[in-house]
């Protein structure tokens, strides 16, 4: 009897997740409805090959030096507008959403490795015909930066690191709620298809030193393009795999132009992994920014912007 009764419990709370479940279910965004609120002109949507279309940007002058931008995990493109604006008169902008985020969405692969988005980011600068480029990637977008740096290394005239992955054991970060539930067996499955706006509004303000900047509007941007159909099922796919660290001789081997840029605050990647890529980095130039957070390209839009320029100026030595 005692046993029944049991069952009776497990069934009976089974049927309440159940319910839960339903009633908590956060939808996929119509892809109609998103390309028209976040891939209005200047938008392309670039086919690849094999199943897979690319959301990009093009803008600046045709004939200035290039400069392509790699957003970090679960960004886009959209996170470059501050540079975009600042830049586009005396470079060539690209930037694109990875498979994965953004209005690109799930990859026909269904893989989300480093070694991938390198190869799609090679696509993209063939195909748009571009030789040299500036290669600036943030978190993610860094590591995927830096890996292609090391396997196109005639491609790339100089490289910008911003609160880059890197480091093998980053000490004291301190990932955002959102992040911390993806790694989370079981909850991240459920957040697959359970993600309320409160999770992003929650997590998303920590990777900023001013909380404000994460407003309604980029609150709304990020959950909606995380609900873009296949995003949240990459989004456990790529945290499922191996965390993308380099070596000292890797690193070594980075003989172009680097600059690295870091918030102070940043408690997601902290200083302490700029220090770490900057003492194995030949020759590299390291600058913090006060009070700033993860996003250096948004949150210190102007100075960063700037000390870019400024060392794509500098005579080499």
């Amino acid at each position: 009897m005692g046993w029944r009764i049991l069952g009776y419990i497990l069934l009976a709370l089974l049927a309440l997740l159940v319910i839960a479940f339903l009633y908590f279910r956060t939808p996929d965004t119509d892809p109609v409805a998103m390309r028209a609120k976040y891939g209005a002109a200047p938008s392309q949507f670039v086919d690849l090959g094999n199943g897979l279309t690319v959301h990009l940007r093009d803008t600046g002058p045709r004939d200035a030096p290039a400069m392509i931008l790699v957003h970090g995990s679960n960004a886009s493109l959209h996170t470059w507008e501050p540079w975009a604006q600042r830049l586009g008169t005396r470079f060539r902008i690209i930037r694109m959403d990875l498979p994965g985020h953004g209005l690109t969405g799930a990859s026909p692969t269904r893989d989300y490795s480093t070694a991938a988005y390198v190869d799609v980011v090679d696509r993209i600068r063939a195909r748009l015909g571009v030789d040299h480029v500036v290669l600036a990637g943030n978190s993610m977008g860094g590591g995927v930066a830096w890996a292609y740096a090391l396997a196109h290394p005639d491609h790339v005239r100089a490289l910008v690191l911003i609160d880059s992955v890197g480091q093998p054991e980053p000490g004291n970060g301190k990932p955002p709620l959102a992040f911390r539930i993806a790694r989370l067996p079981v909850l991240r499955e459920i957040a697959a298809v359970v993600t309320p706006r409160s999770l992003i509004a929650g997590s998303l303000p920590g990777v900023f030193h001013d909380p404000r900047l994460a407003d309604a509007a980029m609150i709304d941007r990020y959950w909606e393009l995380l609900r873009y159909p296949g995003n949240r099922l990459a989004t456990i796919d790529r945290f499922a795999g191996p965390p993308v660290v380099a070596t000292a001789a890797q690193l070594h081997r980075l003989t172009m132009p680097v600059l690295l840029l870091w918030g102070a605050d940043d408690t997601l990647i902290p200083v302490s992994s700029a220090t770490w890529l900057h003492a194995h980095i030949p020759g590299s130039r390291l600058i913090v920014y006060p009070h700033t957070g993860h996003l250096v390209m948004e949150e210190a839009a102007d100075r960063s912007a700037n000390d870019v320029l400024h060392f794509l100026s500098a005579p080499r030595g």
